[in-house]
């Protein structure tokens, strides 16, 4: 089973906010996931990230991939996976 660590969007018509979740590669943006690692709401300022850094190190130790989106807001909040 390949798995992504991606965004997944929520929210209404321009008012949008992400999860960050661990999914399969099959499933749909937003459809079925694993688990939340994380929140980001880029309507916020500054922008609000929140991120379970012990989760996603796991999952990555055990094969997740990051999405670039994902390694982007990982180094926006300071912190090293």
């Amino acid at each position: 089973m390949a798995v992504n660590i991606r965004l997944t969007r929520g929210g209404s018509k321009k008012k949008p906010f992400y999860r960050i979740v661990v999914a399969d590669s099959r499933f749909k943006r937003d459809g079925r996931f694993i688990e939340i690692v994380g929140h980001f709401n880029p309507k916020t300022r500054p922008e609000s990230i929140t991120l379970d850094v012990d989760r996603i190190k796991e999952w990555t130790r055990n094969g997740g991939q990051l999405t670039p989106a994902v390694k982007k807001l990982i180094k926006d909040s300071g912190k090293s996976i």
